[in-house]
């Protein structure tokens, strides 16, 4: 039984490492994104102050940069923290190269003068790389299934690791020393193998569930939309103004200030509007200009599952462990094809003395 969980082991290590490598090293990278956005695009939280003005001057300042047949999206105003007010647009029927959602243009703008800091194509620069890669390993039309099948692989991985790991003398704790072997390579492979081997079959199960929310969830997908189903349109000019929704919003007087402001749209002409620390919204008919508070809903399992995998709102104890679930399997990669290359010259060389005795 030990041997055939080592041929499992072996090989999907073997096969598998051209893929793993980047798929684990671009996960790590990604849990910290927003601080890497802010290295790598400091000018877009150049802010002068936290004072905000109206929102509906935010979404003039931002229709002067984007395309006329660009509707916008969403409104995000800064939290606590302060930083830029955020506006998303999209063109209606425009889309990824790769699977993804539509292609959408992002306008980040100061708080207290609504002036244009960037703007820029959610389909380019390294981070959107970097999430496609992660998510697609940039294949188009099967790219998110390899992802998953992969993640399965991992998880065999971790269960067949564990299994060699664990000492066949003495007790377990044995398993723990660092010296297994004179070769430090596979002392490193043995001990970060442990280590990681649970946090990496739960990164992998998630993985994988996000990959194929129908096999795991039961439902079409992780938002509940229909494969190559018609996504929904904002509304060109809606009858109510941006500031007129935030206020009947205001009149709620939820907890919290106002966060977020999306769009109506053709398949729901709502405007909603949620506040910063509450999970709490208001919906806005477009229609009518009434407003109705609409209660928290309880999270689901697919939005569980992502947030495990990408450890939003999980605090930073889980995040750093994400980070290392992500390092380390393309150091463990490493380390066994070393191991796997050394064993095959001393097996050549055991061969070579066995026919020259014969």
């Amino acid at each position: 039984m030990r041997n055939a969980w080592f041929q499992v082991h072996k090989w999907l290590g073997l096969i598998l490492a051209i893929l793993i490598i980047p798929l684990s090293v671009t996960g790590a990278a990604l849990v910290w994104d927003e601080a890497l956005d802010h290295a790598l695009n400091p000018g877009r939280y150049a802010t002068s102050g936290v004072q905000e003005i109206a929102p509906a001057r935010y979404v003039a300042a931002a229709r002067a940069v984007l395309a006329p047949d660009e509707r916008i999206v969403s409104l995000t105003l800064p939290d606590e923290d302060g930083g830029p007010v955020v506006i998303t647009a999209s063109k209606p029927g425009t889309r990824h190269a790769l699977q993804g959602p539509p292609a959408r243009t992002t306008v980040w703008l100061d708080p207290p003068s609504a002036r244009v800091l960037d703007h820029g194509n959610s389909g380019t620069g390294l981070i959107r790389t970097l999430h496609m890669l992660h998510g697609t390993m940039l294949i188009p039309g099967i790219g998110r299934q390899v992802v998953g099948w992969i993640g399965v692989a991992m998880l065999l991985s971790s269960v067949s690791g564990l299994w060699l790991w664990w000492p066949t003398v003495g007790r377990w704790v044995r398993g723990l020393r660092w010296r297994r072997h004179r070769n430090t390579d596979t002392n490193l492979h043995h001990v970060l193998g442990f280590w990681i081997a649970l946090p990496l079959f739960v990164l992998s199960l998630t993985g994988a569930w996000i990959s194929f929310p129908k096999f795991f969830g039961g439902g079409p997908n992780t938002m509940g939309m229909r494969p190559n189903a018609p996504r929904p349109v904002p509304l060109a000019q809606p009858k109510l103004s941006v500031d007129a929704v935030v206020a009947a919003a205001q009149a709620a007087k939820l907890p919290g200030a106002v966060g977020k402001v999306e769009w109506p749209t053709d398949r729901k002409p709502v405007w909603k509007v949620s506040f910063n620390g509450t999970q709490t919204s208001v919906g806005v008919a477009e229609a009518t200009g009434l407003a109705k508070v609409n209660p928290a809903r309880p999270e689901d399992t697919a939005r569980l599952m992502r947030r495990i995998h990408d450890g939003t709102g999980m605090g930073l104890g889980w995040q750093i462990v994400i980070f290392l679930g992500g390092l380390l399997p393309a150091i463990l990669a490493v380390t066994g094809i070393i191991m796997w290359w050394r064993a095959r010259g001393w097996k050549a060389e055991l061969r070579a003395k066995q026919a020259a005795r014969a």
